[in-house]
């Protein structure tokens, strides 16, 4: 007799380099498949961890580019698989912009409205897209569910999604939109698992990693969050510049003679911890670096993720618990103290150290999705 295959879930993180994918059991949403693609564009490498099997896989790609690193993987499930069926590819897209608020099944009207939105996320839509475009080629026979890093912010109060302009730009989407939502829903769902307690208290949750932001938290709900319209404000990052005088950005174009390509690759890729440190976007190298400018840059980034704490318990009216996760948030103790340094000020609250699990809860919500 026939066994019934068993429905499983792809879930993508697709950035302008590499594809990290989980495969997840639909119904218990054990992992049963990890792994990544690195080196798009150069020189690719597949590697991956088949739950139960001794040996991790590893494959260099011949080609190097998205639709050839999405066929290595979806080719490794085909031939790793123990009776599966793919039911959704589960896709990781930055910007939902104001349509989207909760997960969706992926049509052509909505990839095209979400094509729209690229210029907001310009690092990070164009790829999650690319990603869509390929796994509806290559796995036609399995759903497109795109899960949003703004949804968990949709709800914030106007005062907080607001920037002082004009009502007529606001109307246009001119305003703050938040990211790193399914990294903070994640947080929130362990809260209310691990310690509910503080599922209900005022939090503010630190994404700290090549990509930084902070988000003040309470009843499980989004109050306040450091990113705006663009996954470019709020804290530096790796490479991003984090909050700037706008100002500094005409003084860049009208006097400096840039252009507006020149200063976005300016602001995304040679800032941040990079431009401050001229050493390196990597926090372990700057710990490791005994350049004077390495150790500024970390100082630099440590007072900013005090400095917007503080601001996230002025939109709460306090702090109960501050909670970090993220590479930066996980790994670098150190980092953490200096930023706690600092914060005296406000009192006594816990601090709590919770590993990001995005892949986790986009399998969530595709399994909620899909009933």
């Amino acid at each position: 007799m026939t066994q019934p295959l068993v429905p499983v879930l792809l879930v993508l993180n697709v950035g302008s380099s590499s594809i990290k994918f989980q495969v997840f059991e639909r119904a218990s949403l054990a992992v049963l498949m990890a792994g990544k693609v690195t080196g798009i564009g150069t020189s690719a490498q597949l590697s991956a961890k088949i739950t139960g099997a001794e040996a991790p896989v590893r494959t260099a790609l011949p080609a190097a580019d998205h639709d050839s690193a999405m066929a290595a993987v979806i080719a490794l499930i085909d031939e790793h698989d123990d009776g599966w069926r793919l039911a959704a590819v589960v896709h990781r897209v930055v910007h939902g912009g104001a349509a989207f608020h909760a997960p969706v099944v992926v049509t052509p009207e909505i990839l095209a409205q979400l094509q729209a939105l690229a210029p907001l996320a310009p690092l990070h839509q164009p790829h999650n897209l690319a990603g869509i475009a390929a796994s509806q080629r290559l796995a036609s026979h399995a759903l497109d569910i795109a899960c949003f890093d703004t949804a968990f912010h949709a709800r914030m109060d106007p005062l907080f999604q607001a920037f002082a302009l004009p009502g007529q730009l606001r109307d246009q989407g001119v305003r703050r939109y938040g990211f790193h939502g399914l990294s903070y829903e994640w947080l929130a769902h362990e809260l209310v698992r691990t310690r509910p307690d503080l599922a209900q208290a005022r939090v503010v949750a630190a994404h700290l990693g090549n990509g930084a932001s902070l988000c003040a938290m309470q009843a499980g709900r989004s109050v306040d969050t450091t990113m705006g319209m663009t996954a470019l404000d709020g804290l530096p990052m790796g490479t991003r510049s984090g909050a700037i005088d706008a100002g500094a950005v005409l003084y860049l174009q009208r006097t400096l003679g840039m252009d507006a390509d020149q200063v976005e690759h300016l602001l995304y890729q040679e800032s941040g911890l990079k431009g401050l440190s001229g050493v390196s976007s990597d926090m372990q190298a700057l710990q490791a670096s005994a350049d004077p400018q390495a150790a500024f840059a970390i100082d630099y980034f440590a007072l900013k993720v005090a400095q917007y704490t503080a601001m996230l318990a002025v939109s709460m009216g306090g702090i109960d618990a501050l909670v970090f996760t993220g590479g930066i948030g996980e790994n670098a103790d150190t980092v953490r103290a200096a930023i706690l340094a600092r914060l005296p000020m406000l009192g006594s609250f816990e601090t709590l150290v919770i590993p990001a699990n995005e892949e986790k809860m986009m399998a969530l919500h595709a399994k909620q999705l899909l009933g």
